[in-house]
């Protein structure tokens, strides 16, 4: 049987290796702590890791699987959202300069990294999603406006996450100069930077191409829940 690449199942690949301290659930199922984001993944498709899978949801929330092939159904959950995304790899280092004005995210900054989140759903982002990695943002107005950050870590990876601008500061390019230097950073490091993007974005799609992202594959995005009682 041909191995699976870690990049295929990117949400298990991070709990067992670099990110197994966010992780909750056992041998035939992972998810991250809930105040940390949503995602989770099975072992394998056999039917006692979809149920073990299953057995992780927490009622009033999701779960959310990103992969190479869609996930069977989950014993109990039904599915609530489903999508084609898009997963990016950069395939030489990125060139970044530090944007003027960028400061360093942290725990002082979380409700207005979720109140920005929110307004401009770039993906889930809850109370502990910034411990992740390094978020970065810029100001204006004393306000947040725009943020970029690292979220999914495997071996010799790290995933650009998070970038969003609120809607009253587009076009001046703030998403641009902050994916460039958080994917600098990663490189810095020595590792590759990834991404997800839904396959409907183009916008999204050309900006990190221009920055020499390539699409590697499509990925199932998919959103399972408890049925309301």
């Amino acid at each position: 049987m041909r191995p699976v690449d870690p990049l295929d199942r990117p949400i298990w690949t991070a709990l067992t290796t670099r990110q197994s301290q966010f992780a909750r659930g056992g041998p035939r199922a992972l998810a991250f702590r809930a105040d940390v984001e949503p995602f989770a993944a099975a072992a394998t498709e056999d039917q006692a890791d979809l149920e073990a899978l299953a057995a992780l949801a927490i009622p009033g929330d999701f779960l959310l699987l990103i992969q190479a092939a869609a996930s069977p159904p989950l014993p109990g959950l039904q599915l609530v959202t489903e999508a084609v995304g898009v997963q990016m790899v950069a395939t030489a280092p990125v060139k970044g300069t530090r944007p003027e004005g960028i400061i360093a995210l942290g725990d002082a900054d979380v409700p207005e990294m979720i109140a920005l989140a929110e307004l401009t759903k770039p993906g889930p982002f809850r109370q502990a999603t910034h411990k992740l990695g390094q978020f970065w943002g810029l100001r204006r107005d004393g306000r947040l406006v725009a943020m970029a950050g690292e979220r999914l870590k495997v071996p010799g990876m790290t995933e650009l996450s998070g970038v969003c601008t609120h809607p009253d500061w587009r076009g001046h390019g703030f998403a641009r100069q902050l994916s460039a230097f958080v994917a600098s950073l990663i490189c810095a490091r020595g590792e590759t930077p990834f991404l997800h993007a839904y396959a409907d974005n183009a916008g999204a799609i050309g900006l990190y191409e221009q920055l020499g992202f390539t699409i590697r594959r499509e990925m199932a995005v998919q959103a399972f829940a408890r049925a309301a009682p």
